[in-house]
């Protein structure tokens, strides 16, 4: 089959970009072609300079086509005819009539492969999506500019212009090598030319391949040494797209250097220089970095060693100054520059959060067993770092930094590692803290976080999440699942809003209530608080609260709790989908009753998903989603819910009054199991009413023409959906 070959070749584009735009070019290709690549494979590669595509599969030609197209009535005005022709550019003499209808049958005939590739691609080129644009001496945005096209089909060139906007880019076969080692075009025909020919010129086409030599290579060289590379794979794959000719290199670090904190110095190689740190056998740091350079050079690499060593030196003689001014004062000094820290508008500053912070990891404490005092002190320093000159000049070390600087401080050891570990987790992979201490500072970062965005409106939505709330949320459920906390949040939601109500030490909130009241307050607060001032300022603005939170659109306590819970709610369903787990029993179990105790709630998640998978279980599920829907048919008809009820009559049929009394026993098993938080007796307490509801489903007929009876058996049913919804509302789970 034929084969197509298109290459977009530009000047350097971004690491982070690449990937997304070869997968976006071939998705799209793929898209366009529909049909025409049934059978067939499109493969997409990156690099530095060039997005490939290559098709195989696709036939000489695009078939012909025959199309119906329905116009006006017979009977429509002249106008509504002319309208329609001219919008097909048809004649009168092409319609024929169909029924009712005028109707226009268009044919397409068959059209060259070639042709039509010249006719489409240009537009896939030109739509391709970058997160960030130029333009160059054209009208013509793309993310670098853009060199060369080249399109080849089964050996011969698409002939194309991109467009007016973008002068000089004919397609047609050629191509590029290496910049350095092999400049200048070269003309391909074919995939297989292509590859060998960009091998020959010094390109690894394939970035996956890339990756592999730089890991290898960077393995063995410290092998030699007795090292080990720190895995990092975000900063493999973005090397492997700054390169064309990975040549993996090693070089060494100054002794002088080797004190500095490790996570100093990798943070200076990776981000300012993109080089790979080494460990020893031990774990400690390793005087040695690696470093990928994109050409073979004459001297084995030497010169380019030496350069990277100097430019190192000067990145980590900048680290040491920040290091040593930062340890000339205390964590807690840096304190007072938090005041001018916004932390966003709507929620005052850095300063206003850390009182915040120290009041909730207090209370979250005392809830888990931990010590509070010692939650309050870590809640109080937390935040300290980022008015540090190392935070400053690395914000990917906060946090890092305040727990080296509270040791040296001579702090408690747990408050310096809840310091160093309250954001965790950072992302699915990364561990939770596990100490006491550590939890309650951790769950009170991100529950202050929720609650201060959501109370002013400022809440994730389909289209973004500036503000990493999501993440934050799947931080609170990852700390309570894995360190097993049993706690109410609700409660702690509650907390974290009295917190940000009305706090005495919060001059901030409290100026701004009473300016809205009244004109007495300077709008430029004063640098240093003043308790007395503080005091009469928020005795005096109490009364104006509930009126300036109507104003400002913050929610209500209980507003917050609802919409916090389903929100956490939401993120356990995506973790457990995540986890393969079944994901409409949870939403079933919080429907029963919106249980905030997540271990509780995933235990009785975990009970009726066993209980499921049982025959009783099965056969009780399909039994409750019948009883469920009869109930929701005759309740639309009477226009009211049936209330849970029976009265045994003389006539009753035997199954209706075992059903009954089997109600009643599994009413009191299942609510004193729960209870107890004895799900597995609950889940034995429901399977008592298998057989029962069996044999009432085979035997009475529920819309009994008698209309007493009918609501006597409809309100049965209704019990049986009240004992069922104790546990779970069985109509949310599938099957």
């Amino acid at each position: 089959m034929p084969e197509l070959l298109i290459e977009l070749f530009s000047e350097e584009i971004p690491a982070r970009m690449q990937a997304r735009a070869g997968e976006e070019f071939c998705a799209s290709f793929r898209t366009a072609a529909g049909a025409l690549l049934a059978g067939g494979e499109a493969r997409a590669f990156w690099g530095p300079r060039r997005i490939t595509l290559v098709v195989t599969g696709l036939a000489g030609e695009v078939p012909g086509q025959s199309a119906l197209e329905r116009g006006p009535r017979l009977s429509a005005p002249e106008a509504a005819m002319a309208g329609f022709l001219k919008r097909h550019g048809a004649a009168r003499e092409a319609l024929v009539a169909e029924g009712d209808y005028w109707v226009l049958r268009r044919e397409t005939a068959a059209e060259p492969m070639p042709a039509w590739l010249a006719r489409v691609v240009p537009g896939l080129i030109r739509k391709l999506a970058w997160p960030k644009s130029m333009r160059w001496n054209s009208a013509f945005p793309w993310v670098r500019p853009l060199r060369r096209v080249l399109c080849v089909f089964d050996g011969a060139v698409v002939p194309f212009v991109l467009g007016e906007d973008a002068p000089g880019i004919v397609s047609g076969d050629l191509t590029e090598g290496h910049r350095v080692q092999a400049p200048g075009a070269f003309a391909v025909h074919s995939f297989a030319q292509y590859e060998a020919g960009l091998r020959q010129r010094s390109v690894v086409l394939d970035a996956g391949e890339r990756a592999r030599i730089i890991e290898e290579g960077l393995a063995r060289l410290a092998a030699e040494r007795g090292f080990a590379v720190v895995p990092d794979v975000g900063l493999l794959w973005e090397v492997a797209g700054l390169v064309e000719w990975p040549v993996p290199l090693m070089g060494r670090i100054d002794d002088a250097f080797m004190d500095l904190p490790p996570e100093v110095m990798r943070t200076t190689m990776r981000v300012n220089q993109k080089y790979f740190s080494l460990v020893t056998p031990s774990g400690e740091a390793a005087p040695a970095f690696g470093v990928v350079a994109n050409i073979a050079a004459e001297d084995g690499g030497a010169a380019i060693i030496a350069g990277n060593e100097r430019v190192l030196r000067a990145r980590l003689s900048d680290a040491r100054f920040f290091w040593d001014q930062d340890r000339k004062q205390t964590l807690e000094s840096f304190l007072p520059k938090l005041d001018t820290v916004v932390f966003h508008a709507k929620l005052g500053t850095q300063g206003q959060r850390v009182v915040r912070l120290e009041e909730l990891a207090a209370e979250i404490a005392t809830r888990i067993g931990a010590d509070a005092a010692q939650a309050a002190r870590a809640a109080k320093l937390a935040k300290a770092d980022l008015a540090s000159g190392m935070v400053g000049e690395f914000p990917e070390l906060q946090g890092v930094m305040g727990r080296y600087y509270a040791l040296a401080d001579g702090e408690n050891a747990q408050v310096a590692e809840a310091v160093g570990t309250h954001y965790r987790p950072l992302g699915p992979g990364d561990a939770v803290p596990s100490e006491p201490i550590s939890i309650a500072l951790a769950l009170a970062d991100k529950v202050d976080q929720l609650v201060a965005f959501f109370r002013h409106g400022e809440k994730p939505t389909g289209s973004g999440d500036p503000y990493a709330l999501r993440r934050a949320g799947l931080g609170v459920i990852r700390l309570i699942r894995e360190n097993t906390l049993r706690l109410s949040l609700r409660r702690i939601i509650l907390d974290a809003y009295e917190a940000s109500d009305h706090n005495p030490r919060n001059e901030y909130v409290a100026a701004e209530l009473l300016r809205r009241r009244d004109q007495t307050v300077p709008n430029q607060l004063s640098m240093t608080p003043d308790p007395a001032r503080i005091e009469r300022v928020v005795v005096a603005s109490i009364s104006a609260w509930p009126q300036v939170r109507a104003e400002r659109g913050i929610l209500s306590a209980e507003a917050l709790q609802r919409e916090l819970l389903d929100f956490l709610a939401d993120r356990l369903r995506v973790q457990l989908r995540a986890e393969g787990a079944r994901h409409d029993i949870l939403a079933a179990v919080f429907a029963a009753g919106a249980d905030d105790d997540l271990v509780r709630l995933l235990a009785r998640t975990e009970a009726v998903r066993a209980f499921l998978e049982t025959d009783a279980g099965t056969n009780l599920l399909a039994a409750a989603k019948r009883a469920q829907n009869i109930l929701r048919i005759e309740e639309k008809k009477e226009g009211a819910p049936f209330p849970p009820g029976f009265t045994a009559s003389e006539g009753a049929p035997e199954q209706e009054r075992a059903l009954a009394e089997a109600l009643a026993t599994a009413r009191n098993a299942v609510t004193a199991t729960l209870a107890s938080e004895d799900f597995a007796g609950a889940m034995t307490a429901m399977a008592q009413l298998r057989t029962p509801l069996d044999a009432f489903f085979e035997h009475v007929i529920v819309n009994h023409s008698d209309n007493e009876i009918r609501h006597n058996r409809l309100q049965l049913l209704s019990g049986l959906r009240a004992v069922l919804d104790e546990v779970a509302d069985f109509s949310k789970i599938e099957g």
